[in-house]
């Protein structure tokens, strides 16, 4: 379905994301996501003991549950996710910078994600990480867990990248 400057660009955004350690990354923001998920769930445990501790009839406090429960690991998510989405964007335009050709990729992201809604992938989420667009469906609040930005924000950076990287050679 992809030209040949397209598939460059498609495997210069996986190089991009090799040469850059996205994968270590990812893994730092996963460990940080979960010892802070961890804390979160023994504050809740500390906060029956504490409670034992104290008055027999007050129990444990319910802010602080709620906090434990799906605040701190809601919050641990989306800083993991907002992370997963920028270094996107920087495999992107390793890719456009690699190639000299960031409007193959944008192409190449448009077929993409026309290709994933025409046919949507029937499988587990937690799959998404590994494909270059978003293959599920992602809007509005549930935007906020998408693994990649949206296609059109990555078009739209790499059409400024290929604008300026124009005006680079305009200058030599």
């Amino acid at each position: 379905m992809l030209t040949t400057e397209e598939l460059e660009g498609v495997i210069a955004h996986e190089l991009s994301h090799i040469i850059n350690r996205d994968t270590l990354t990812q893994a730092v923001a996963a460990t940080v996501g979960g010892a802070i998920s961890s804390l979160a769930y023994m504050a809740q445990w500390a906060s029956y003991g504490m409670a034992s501790n104290q008055d027999e009839n007050r129990g444990p406090n319910p802010l602080g549950l709620l906090l434990a429960i799906f605040v701190a690991p809601l919050a641990a998510t989306l800083i993991q996710l907002t992370i997963s989405r920028t270094r996107e964007f920087e495999a992107d335009a390793g890719a456009g910078r690699l190639t000299k050709n960031p409007g193959a990729l944008a192409t190449a992201l448009q077929k993409l994600e026309a290709s994933a809604r025409q046919t949507p992938i029937q499988g587990n989420p937690a799959f998404e990480p590994l494909l270059i667009v978003n293959a599920f469906s992602r809007e509005g609040v549930a935007g906020l867990f998408a693994t990649h930005p949206s296609t059109e924000a990555r078009i739209e950076k790499l059409r400024q990248l290929e604008a300026e990287l124009a005006k680079a050679v305009k200058v030599m």
